[in-house]
């Protein structure tokens, strides 16, 4: 699944580019989304999110593709690559800026684990 983010001057960093942690908020956003339009009706929280590296600098203006595709699905969990996609300077707009798995589980009223 797609979604789209525009990284306006409220997301930028004292430096002049996206504040990782907007960038993190965004991808745990689209991760949950994705996993409660994939699965109704369940009540997901995240515990996991792997490997995270900021590798370039994403700039005001610019609008970033945010790619959610299922990676593993378990007896209680479901894991999501998000890729996130934008256009760097000189370079080719298909670039991936960042990349991670997000996890979620299913979890009752109790917060307990539940089948999906």
């Amino acid at each position: 699944m797609d979604h789209y983010k525009l990284v306006l001057p409220e997301h930028i960093n004292h430096y002049g580019y996206l504040f990782g942690g907007n960038l993190l908020n965004w991808i745990d956003e689209i991760a949950y989304v994705t996993a409660t339009v994939d699965f109704p009706g369940r009540r997901f929280v995240t515990v996991a999110m792997d490997n995270v590296e900021f590798r370039y600098r994403i700039e005001k203006g610019e609008v970033l593709l945010f790619r959610a595709e299922q990676e593993r699905l378990g007896k209680t969990s479901v894991t999501y690559r998000i890729s996130v996609f934008g256009q760097v300077k000189d370079s080719d707009p298909e670039r991936v800026l960042f990349s991670t798995n997000m996890t979620f589980v299913n979890v009752d009223d109790q917060d307990r684990k539940q089948p999906i």
